[in-house]
């Protein structure tokens, strides 16, 4: 476990005083972290000013295929000279959106802080997108470029907006490189150009939520907030442990195109000097390969990815990975049964769990571990400069204590600004976001998340928790994955439905899964319908995309597809 730093010991003595009753107000346990005043600050001037000057040459970006690398001191010119063409050969100008449909590559950060630092907004996209989704995040940002990859380049729809080819890395933007990319190559060599000027309260980003419970909406994320990420997320966690921070070596296999690795891997960790080792995307073989191959510390990942590792690990007894000093899971909730799996697995990793949103820039709560005490499950302390409440979703405005459980909301310098377009936002007028998220503190200030509000299954007037199903199915010998929702029922409102993988060779029915089920939760949370299924939809940050199984529901009710009043159904 890595070493913690003094101070922090003696800020767990003051945790009795981290809720007042009165306001019904939850306060960070951590003392408050300064942040800049200025106004006329914006990210990427903070950014390089908070970059250890020591070491130029040390890497900052790796890929994890070839070893092509960018220093400290590259990093700072090449997204100097990729704003200056931006501005001087494609028109760029304050508050033009930019958008990048990249897959990770060291290249992914460059080009996402040089649209800010030439004035634009970047919005960010899945590259593996299909062309109508494409098209129509095109229709709502209304981008004056697109930074594509060749590999999806074909996807994009006709338009009027241009389309520059980026290559993986720079080695690609050398005199002899291919011809598609001369016209990036063009922009790296325009020469300079005058910075525009950008404050903090500017729009820096529009970030696209999970859309896990409805459809997908864009979030504005400002400098300020966006700053607030590199101070209270990323530096601050790094400021928790004894190791430098320019020592540690992390490993990059979330995509950059959603909030988690971007607030990583292309903004904070990169204002601390840490090599980050940069997989175009995640397979379990290749990423033991890179983690022994570069002795990778910090391996920030999401559930399916910690599944494949232990799932690796229970393969062969000499699986390299020495050098990891610490795991982070984040955008998902982890299952205790894969807690107990991986850390059996791997004793010698420090695992923690955070929460954070896309509204909420990242920034919410970090797990810390100290020798005493180890809470795997929960997702940790509110950032510092962060406050929460936990409310009654029944009366939506009775603030909870520790122990209960209720909506989480969120107020903090990194709650997002708004949504795009003034779509319904979830963002109070008094700066509370109401996450959606059920949640509770225990009495030490650590928080625990149970479900998501929009999740909840209401069967006869009784709330069922789909996690909590979740957690019994898992456990079963032959299930492999789960995902419990909930089908519309005249008689019960709502009834639990689990979606089940069964483990190859499995012969498990439907009854075995309910009875299963029924042994061990109260009668009204009983699984009152089972569909096998060969896989569970999920988002490229691991969320389970529980519209999509509702959705299923709603189709085999629609085509009369299930016998009527079956409680079982496959769809392998």
């Amino acid at each position: 476990m890595q070493d913690a730093v003094a101070a922090h010991s003696a800020n767990a003595n003051a945790t009795a005083n981290f809720f007042c009753a009165a306001a019904g107000v939850y306060a960070s346990t951590h003392p408050p972290v300064p942040l800049p005043d200025d106004p006329s600050l914006s990210l990427v001037p903070h950014l390089f000013a908070r970059l250890p000057r020591a070491r130029p040459h040390a890497p900052v970006l790796l890929d994890a295929a070839t070893s092509d690398a960018i220093s400290r001191a590259d990093l700072g010119r090449l997204v100097s000279s990729l704003a200056a063409g931006l501005t001087r050969l494609l028109g760029i100008r304050k508050g033009d959106v930019v958008l990048l449909a990249l897959p990770n590559s060291i290249v992914f950060p460059v080009a996402f802080l040089a649209v800010l630092a030439a004035g634009g907004v970047a919005t960010t996209m899945n590259p593996s997108s299909a062309p109508a989704e494409i098209a129509a995040r095109v229709r709502e940002t209304r981008p004056a470029v697109v930074l594509a990859a060749p590999g999806n380049a074909g996807k994009i729809p006709p338009l009027c907006t241009p389309v520059v080819l980026v290559p993986e890395t720079f080695y690609h933007c050398d005199g002899g490189g291919a011809p598609e990319f001369a016209p990036f190559r063009a922009l790296l060599d325009s020469g300079a150009a005058t910075a525009p000027a950008v404050g903090q309260d500017d729009a820096a980003a529009i970030l696209y939520s999970s859309g896990t419970s409805g459809r997908s909406k864009g979030v504005v994320l400002t400098h300020r907030n966006l700053i607030a990420t590199v101070e209270l997320f990323v530096r601050f966690e790094a400021s928790q442990y004894a190791q430098p921070a320019c020592d540690n070596v992390y490993l990059a296999a979330l995509p950059m195109f959603h909030v988690y690795g971007l607030s990583l891997f292309a903004v904070g960790l990169l204002s601390l000097g840490s090599t980050v080792v940069v997989m175009k995307r995640f397979d379990a073989a290749e990423a033991v390969k890179a983690i022994d191959r570069y002795k990778v510390t910090h391996f920030p990942l999401v559930p399916p990815i910690m599944a494949a590792l232990a799932a690796a690990a229970a393969k062969t007894a000499t699986l390299p990975l020495k050098s990891l000093v610490q795991v982070s899971s984040g955008a998902a909730p982890l299952r205790g049964k894969l807690i107990g799996d991986f850390v059996q697995a791997f004793p010698h990793v420090d695992l923690i769990q955070g929460y954070g949103m896309t509204e909420s820039a990242a920034v919410g709560t970090r797990g810390f571990n100290t020798p005493k005490q180890r809470k795997y499950a929960s997702v940790g302390l509110l950032a510092p400069n962060m406050h929460a409440r936990i409310v009654d979703p029944e009366t939506g405005t009775t603030c909870l204590p520790p122990g209960s459980c209720g909506e989480l909301w969120l107020r903090g310098p990194a709650i997002m600004k708004g949504y795009l377009n003034g779509e319904n936002t979830c963002l109070r007028m008094d700066g509370w976001l109401h996450t959606g998220d059920i949640a509770y503190f225990d009495s030490d200030g650590y928080l625990y998340i149970v479900g998501r509000l929009k999740d909840v299954i209401k069967y006869k007037g009784f709330q069922i928790a789909p996690a909590d199903l979740e957690a019994v199915l898992i456990e079963h010998p032959e299930i492999l994955d789960v995902a419990v929702t909930s089908a519309d029922d005249e008689e019960a409102g709502e009834i639990p439905v689990a979606f089940i993988v069964r483990k190859a060779g499995s012969a498990l029915s439907c009854t075995q899964v309910m009875e299963h089920v029924a042994k061990q939760v109260s009668p009204y949370k009983k699984a009152r319908k089972v569909v096998f299924v060969e896989s569970i939809p999920r988002s490229a940050a691991g969320k389970v995309l529980r519209r999509l199984l509702k959705d299923s529901l709603r189709d085999d009710v629609a085509s009369a597809s299930s016998t009527p009043g079956s409680n079982c159904r496959s769809r392998l």
